[in-house]
């Protein structure tokens, strides 16, 4: 269920960059979660900058970025994995499109593993072996 969104404003990441963010960002999840990489998705997702303000702000009418982030996780996992993963993508976003710390906002989301799908089929049923073993890491939420 390892799922990355990116929010930010065109003009503010080279291709490379955008590659650079949505690798790293694969990479870091599958480390934190321990979990195989071919489970993650990471989207990046742009917007005009006439369409994205910041600070009561179009961002097309100053320099200023703000990117935003969100990510999901199977309800039951650890506090601190989903705190490294707040501060990991944070990390990306600093060192990839150089933008000021105290601009990058970010999310976690958790889900019920019973209301997320793997292949039309609850991540309840078919991780249960995998959630089984992260909800008894640490009695964290």
């Amino acid at each position: 269920m390892p799922i990355i969104h990116f929010h930010i404003a065109d003009g503010h990441a080279t291709e490379a960059q955008e590659e650079r963010l949505l690798v790293g960002a694969s990479q870091l999840y599958a480390e934190i979660l321990q979990c195989p990489i071919e489970r993650v998705r990471a989207f990046l997702h742009v917007y005009p900058p006439s369409r994205c303000a910041a600070a009561g702000t179009l961002i097309s009418r100053s320099s200023m970025q703000a990117p935003y982030f969100e990510f999901s996780v199977l309800d039951g996992r650890p506090l601190d994995q989903r705190h490294r993963l707040l501060g990991g993508f944070t990390d990306l976003l600093v060192e990839i499109l150089k933008v000021d710390r105290a601009l990058v906002r970010g999310q976690c989301k958790r889900v019920a593993p019973e209301e997320w799908g793997i292949g039309g089929k609850p991540a309840s049923e078919q991780r249960a072996a995998d959630i089984e073993k992260f909800t008894h890491i640490t009695p964290d939420r």
